[in-house]
């Protein structure tokens, strides 16, 4: 099928709106297809972008809808540019109270929250723990107290045990390394987020936003829990892996999309 072109300024969101018709499609049905909120569709049909946001939450919405319905994605992306004034600034990243009908936050945070500040202390411990058994198994000193030099071990009896042909030998001991915890006992469950792209993204984790923002490309940050929601502003700049397994790049370079994931394993 080849892309719709012709789209007027005027007639933007009816355009949307009678190519949806035309398919017997419900705002419900596009939006179980396309994870985006029948609320950002019916913004966009009804052209009331103050509902989306920022003009490039805008945009990034528009190109995937009109991808679905068969438009020009780019032509609808420049008929919606003409009707925003030059140097309008970037309004505030879209709200999870404009996007939950009858659901609202007293408050949105960008600081990490209580539990991810938490999460960074235990990953810390759990480092300098393994750090310390690594280098008790490299220096092949035993994991006990330290014996003070020049003095022996005593008996039972008040003896030596070199005296005791029972005793184990002390190089037995030395020999014996400690068991340093396993690769393989890492917690399996969690969420990795790597961008490759600047591109804002969200992150709740049993629904507290832990994460909110714009982030370079370079960043990695990875967050456990039972249940992980994850919204981005450019799908093609990010990559995840969910309890262990990577998954790719979330969709094209400017497209938004939101996805839940359980996080599951031991």
């Amino acid at each position: 099928m080849r892309p719709q072109t012709g789209l007027s300024v005027s007639a933007l969101g009816e355009e949307f709106r009678s190519a949806r018709e035309a398919r017997s499609l419900s705002l419900s049905d596009v939006a179980e297809r396309l994870h985006i909120r029948s609320v950002y569709l019916a913004a966009i049909e009804d052209e009331d972008w103050h509902v989306i946001g920022a003009p490039v939450y805008v945009r990034g919405f528009m190109r995937t809808y009109a991808r679905f319905l068969g438009l020009d994605p780019e032509a609808a992306v420049a008929r919606f540019s003409a009707t925003v004034p030059a140097g309008t600034p970037a309004a505030a990243a879209p709200r999870a109270a404009a996007a939950n009908a009858g659901e609202k936050r007293s408050g949105e945070r960008s600081s990490p929250s209580l539990a991810a500040v938490l999460s960074i202390v235990v990953a810390v411990l759990v480092v300098l723990f393994v750090g310390y058994e690594f280098y008790q198994y490299k220096t092949g000193a035993p994991a006990g107290a330290p014996v003070a030099e020049g003095s022996a071990p005593q008996a039972a009896d008040g003896g030596s045990p070199a005296a005791d042909a029972s005793a184990e030998p002390a190089d037995s001991l030395a020999a014996i390394p400690p068991v340093a915890p396993s690769p393989a006992a890492a917690v399996k469950r969690g969420l990795t987020v790597r961008v490759t792209e600047t591109s804002w993204l969200r992150v709740t984790v049993d629904g507290t936003v832990v994460l909110e923002g714009t982030l370079p490309a370079g960043t990695a940050k990875s967050f456990k829990g039972k249940v992980a929601d994850l919204r981005v502003g450019n799908a093609g700049g990010v990559k995840i892996a969910v309890n262990g397994k990577t998954l790719g790049p979330l969709g094209a370079s400017g497209d938004v999309v939101e996805r839940r994931y359980v996080l599951t394993g031991e």
